[in-house]
């Protein structure tokens, strides 16, 4: 593989004026990754902080209900912060430390991703500033407030669409502009190299912990494994470990918004075309211009016109494939898996769900594993909303 590349995607294409950080980036990470002192901080923090190993949870019920596959629930919303995101964060959060920076920042869609950086920064005594879509500040009023109670600041961006991609510009152009005491905690496995792979090393002990659950509890690897994916962390963090394992199908599930069928989507492998975006190669969504197109869903944290690099690869090479669930489909199997097993899942985690509930019943004698990437606090306002249904606040 062409360094910083998978396959034809990946790359490092910014301005010249963050090259030098994003080469020292490189350098410290390389470093650090195989530091002793730094493995077992991480792993400390990981273990007594945000409370991993995560448990992979036997969902009987909705097992019994399908009537076909059994169903297992790697559930990353027990986290603390609840979402997968914390992996990531403490990872960066701490690298960032040990290079000596004092100031993170962070793009957030959903807001999981900014409260877990508000965190980490407030555990490690580092200023923190977050940069958001007004859109996704009104779908995520809860996790706005988390943010600021946290000590970080909370930046409304208003360009664009006012949702996660512009977020994540705005952040770049703050980085480009503070690069020598800040460090961008990226939340996901997109934008230029190193990120993809920084994001992915911190987000495959899922996929680790999944292997070594099933075979301690089934003796056996799972059929298939299933996550949402948006720029893909908690997708490809689920993934990693079990790409050399080529009967465990992996299957990635992309917000549709409306449905396809509609310009609105954010299906990016769906309906996407090569292109280069905020540093890197993969799939966008364009418009017939060529230019990124405006994307939508109900999920704040799929609401992205792109797809990290190795997912793309991973989709070329037939490796994983990338199925598109509509918001109706997501808002069902939120419902479902809170009466059926008293969990309430996270809008984004909810698309997986729906993919399991369609296959499931046609996988007698299966296992399936659901990357349940969050809880669905943060969302229970906005979807009741959606659905017409009184809110008091």
């Amino acid at each position: 593989m062409k360094k910083g590349y998978f396959g034809i995607h990946g790359g490092q294409f910014i301005p010249e004026t963050l090259m030098n950080t994003i080469i020292e980036l490189e350098h410290a990470y390389n470093h650090y990754k195989k530091d002793k002192d730094f493995c077992s901080e991480l792993e400390y923090l990981l273990n007594h902080y945000a409370n991993r190993p995560s448990l992979l949870y036997l969902a009987k019920k909705m097992s019994k209900n399908l009537g076909g596959a059994k169903i297992y629930l790697k559930r990353e919303d027990l986290n603390h912060t609840g979402s997968h995101k914390i992996n990531n964060v403490l990872g960066q959060t701490l690298l960032a430390k040990k290079m000596g920076k004092t100031r993170v920042i962070a793009e957030t869609g959903a807001g999981q991703h900014g409260v877990a950086t508000a965190t980490a920064a407030a555990l490690m005594n580092m200023k923190c500033e977050i940069f958001m879509g007004e859109e996704d500040i009104k779908r995520q009023a809860l996790n706005v407030y988390r943010m600021k109670l946290l000590g970080a600041k909370v930046n409304c961006v208003k360009s664009g669409t006012a949702t996660l991609k512009d977020a994540v510009s705005a952040t770049l152009r703050e980085w480009s502009a503070r690069m020598n005491d800040t460090h961008y905690v990226l939340g996901s496995v997109m934008g230029p190299h190193p990120f993809p792979s920084i994001v992915r090393d911190f987000q495959a002990v899922i996929s680790k912990e999944i292997k070594h659950q099933m075979l301690s509890l089934e003796s056996k690897l799972p059929d298939m494994v299933i996550a949402c994916v948006g720029g893909g962390s908690n997708a490809i963090g689920a993934f990693y470990h079990f790409l050399e394992d080529k009967q465990v199908e992996l299957v990635g599930c992309e917000a549709a918004g409306k449905g396809i069928e509609y310009n609105n989507t954010a299906a990016t492998i769906t309906t996407g075309k090569l292109g280069i975006f905020h540093g890197m190669k993969s799939y966008f969504c364009q418009d017939e211009f060529g230019q990124i197109a405006p994307v939508h869903c109900i999920s704040a944290g799929l609401d992205y016109p792109g797809i990290g690099p190795e997912h793309a690869n991973l989709y070329d090479i037939k490796r994983a494939k990338y199925v598109a669930i509509n918001d109706e489909e997501a808002i069902e199997a939120f419902e479902y898996l809170s009466r059926t097993e008293g969990i309430i899942p996270a809008i984004e985690s909810a698309h997986a769900l729906a993919y399991a509930i369609k296959v499931a019943p046609k996988m007698k004698d299966k296992i399936i594993v659901v990357n349940l990437s969050g809880r669905g606090d943060k969302d229970c306002a906005a979807i009741a909303r959606y659905k017409g249904e009184e809110i008091y606040e």
